[in-house]
């Protein structure tokens, strides 16, 4: 079992590295430094209160689904930092690159990741038709997380899997209330 950790941890600190190895990229660097705020507590917030305010019908529920879903998502993965302490990658590994004033709380499990898929599954498994674009957008959130050195991919691949659980929990719990 210890091998399987010891194989486990290294193939994810080597795919850490394969992605993060391209800092230095300017447009990449671009990229990947606008598309991170998408998860981040401002977009993510106003986003959906955006969409609350400024539309009616089922865009509106859907926008409310993805609220919930947001909160509901935040303290679970506040507390999971807090029993999993796990330290950063710029902060355990060496020659990482990375932002400057990177963040100082603990890596697991995404955050940001958590939040664009918190928000985006409700749209998608109601209009599936946007998964051709919300789904690119909730992966490059992910990516760029470990592109800048601030998560290994299991923290992105958690966060990934707990939003969408929360997302999916949530639209399901609107849909029985409201019944659309």
């Amino acid at each position: 079992m210890v091998k399987f950790f010891h194989w486990f941890y290294t193939t994810e600190v080597h795919l850490f590295r394969l992605i993060n190895q391209y800092f230095d990229r300017k447009y990449v660097n671009s990229f990947f430094l606008t598309v991170t705020h998408f998860g981040g507590a401002r977009f993510t917030i106003a986003a959906v209160l955006l969409l609350i305010l400024f539309t009616s019908g089922t865009i509106q529920l859907l926008a409310i689904a993805s609220a919930a879903a947001l909160t509901m998502s935040h303290l679970p993965v506040a507390l999971l930092k807090k029993l999993f302490p796990r330290k950063r990658p710029y902060v355990r590994l060496e020659e990482i690159n990375v932002m400057e004033n990177p963040l100082q709380d603990h890596s697991f499990p995404s955050g940001h990741t958590t939040a664009i898929f918190a928000i985006i599954i409700p749209f998608i498994l109601f209009y599936p038709i946007l998964t051709a674009i919300l789904l690119p957008l909730g992966i490059a959130v992910g990516l760029s997380r470990i592109y800048l050195g601030l998560h290994y991919p299991t923290d992105v691949l958690a966060g990934c899997l707990f939003g969408t659980a929360i997302g999916t929990l949530t639209l399901s719990f609107i849909r029985m209330l409201v019944l659309f």
